[in-house]
């Protein structure tokens, strides 16, 4: 005789899974074997007796049940969301001759490496925001913006999370340089509980001392193993500044090592330097990845934990960051799941993008959206390409992508944005720039606060001063004009502007007409005329800033260099 009431009794709760058990031992054995009503199974029956004279394929199929009952139908998946700060699509999995990443490439290849990932949104909060809420930027009010006051009633995957059984934490940066706030205005910690006590000491003296994977460990350790998990590893790389000459010095990298040079730069050693020492800090990064990988393989939870990593947009240079160009937004992500994912190793080609993380997330850890409690989602769950055996496109539905932005950094007259629509789809870019009189990077003299210093920021903008070259400086910093169109098999870099010809005016149209018409499908404000709103929240940080730093005020910014701002009006067009 034996006894499987205690196995049994575990499922009881699971009545559907105890009615797969009923109907596959019946159909083995052709007879019952035991019965359950209302989901209690009746104790009565629930011994087995085993007679010797059973066949070998009988006792296989009772074995093969039972493993199906105890893996097939395993705990919730723990959850690990990765997240570079400005990276764009410079990972080796990608072909970036010029940057070396293991870590991500073993994702990739362990699991989905997905071409046409993007953000709605370059630049940090908004982008972030996206990650969260599940919503587009313009769907998002305030957190449309950058440095702004994050809405308290709009509710965060992490929140919902936590509320339903999973152990949820973070190190490093999680939703920045916005500020958010309960409603009595205590401090709201959207990704719940911090570790980051563990430090390190890095290899250039402007990369973080987090011991990220560290402290992804002590995370673990604090974590209940009956319970799941869910962990935000944000990175501040390869956010600037970086230590410049980096990347040859201490990663023994050389200057002719890339390939390739941005149609938007000139191609000089300040170029290339500056763009090793991104690329230095990246492999940084990934490092940590490579030891956070090896930790959960050695606690035995690798094959069970849903991996995700991305970026929040393309990297802090000029035209960029702070931009909806293909760079600015087009994103690397990659998706590891051993137990979730179908013939591992999948190139996808489907346009997905941040919104689809909030629902993927919740859809894996079995939360509705009803009984998550937050704002309606706009994107849709990658779980049906988790399951599907495909590469290439997988869902026909899947074949545009919407970017846009509002208010990033301040530095124009009375605190307004930038706001640019767009749309991919067929290969083309197709950009609005609703206020084309205003300096895209916000003003000269102010320092061009929508870019982050940094060498070649210097170098244009040196380039103009001295009367060198003006090109590119136009590309990066001069004023555009109302549309913007790109062949992006012929243009990636985006320098050719198609918008007035007149071969392409049918495709530039029906962008039009179909951006908007999602957009005010969306309730995006500025597709009713109300646009203005989003210039209206107030700043977390500074209000005012053009105005005041006109009358001689004086302000600290990290981010920009004194060098940056102009002394001289430009009028330039």
């Amino acid at each position: 005789m034996i006894n499987i009431l205690s196995f049994l009794s575990k499922l009881t709760k699971f009545s559907n899974l105890v009615g797969v058990f009923y109907a596959t031992f019946k159909k083995v054995m052709n007879t019952d074997i035991f019965y359950f009503k209302g989901g209690e199974i009746n104790k009565n029956l629930c011994y087995i007796k085993l007679d010797y004279n059973l066949t070998k394929k009988v006792l296989f199929s009772l074995i093969a049940l039972i493993g199906i009952l105890t893996t097939g139908f395993a705990q919730k998946p723990n959850i690990l969301y990765i997240v570079a700060d400005d990276a764009g699509l410079d990972m080796s999995a990608y072909g970036r001759k010029w940057v070396n990443t293991p870590a991500f490439d073993r994702i990739a290849k362990e699991g989905i490496l997905f071409q046409n990932a993007y953000t709605p949104n370059a630049k940090c909060a908004p982008s972030r925001a996206c990650m969260l809420t599940g919503r587009n930027p313009w769907q998002l009010d305030a957190a449309m913006n950058h440095s702004i006051f994050f809405p308290n009633y709009f509710r965060t995957y992490p929140e919902v999370l936590n509320e339903n059984g999973y152990f949820v934490g973070y190190t490093g940066k999680g939703y920045a340089p916005g500020k958010a706030f309960k409603e009595d205005g205590s401090k709201r910690d959207m990704l719940i509980k911090e570790f980051s006590t563990l430090k390190i000491i890095p290899p250039t003296k402007e990369i973080s001392n987090n011991d990220y994977a560290g402290n992804f460990g002590a995370f673990l350790k604090a974590s209940d193993s009956n319970k799941p998990w869910a962990f935000w590893l944000g990175f501040t790389e390869p956010h600037r500044a970086y230590e410049y000459g980096s990347g040859v010095a201490k990663a023994g990298k050389k200057v002719d090592m890339i390939d390739r040079i941005p149609k938007y730069y000139p191609d000089s050693d300040t170029t290339r330097n500056d763009l090793l020492d991104y690329a230095m800090e990246i492999e940084y990064m990934d490092s940590h990845v490579a030891r956070v990988l090896k930790i959960l393989e050695e606690s035995g939870q690798l094959k069970n934990t849903l991996i995700v990593f991305t970026s929040d947009h393309g990297m802090p240079f000029p035209r960029v960051k702070g931009n909806q160009y293909l760079n600015s937004n087009h994103i690397p992500f990659a998706v590891m799941w051993k137990n979730g994912i179908k013939n591992a190793g999948r190139i996808v080609t489907d346009y997905v993008n941040m919104t689809d993380l909030a629902p993927t997330f919740l859809e894996v850890a079995g939360i509705t959206p009803q009984k998550s409690g937050m704002r309606p989602i706009t994107g849709k769950s990658l779980v049906s390409i988790f399951n599907s055996t495909k590469s290439g496109q997988i869902e026909a539905a899947r074949d545009f992508q919407l970017v846009g932005q509002e208010r990033h950094d301040f530095g124009r007259p009375k605190d307004v944005g930038y706001p640019v629509r767009g749309m991919h789809k067929n290969g083309f870019l197709y950009l609005k720039n609703y206020e084309p009189d205003r300096w895209p990077a916000c003003n000269p003299e102010t320092g061009y606060l929508n870019c982050d210093g940094g060498p070649v920021k210097s170098l244009l903008l040196d380039h103009r001063r001295n009367g060198l070259d003006k090109y590119y400086w136009q590309l990066s910093f001069g004023k555009r004009p109302g549309e913007e169109l790109y062949d992006l098999s012929k243009d990636p870099d985006c320098v050719n502007n198609l918008a007035q010809n007149s071969k392409y005016q049918a495709i530039k149209k029906s962008l039009e007409k179909e951006m908007e018409a999602k957009l005010l499908a969306q309730g995006d404000l500025r597709m009713q005329g109300y646009g203005h709103l989003y210039e209206q929240y107030p700043g977390a940080e500074i209000n005012g800033f053009y105005e005041r730093f006109m009358k001689g005020e004086k302000f600290k910014l990290g981010w920009v260099n004194e060098s940056d701002f102009e002394r001289e009006v430009i009028k330039d067009k």
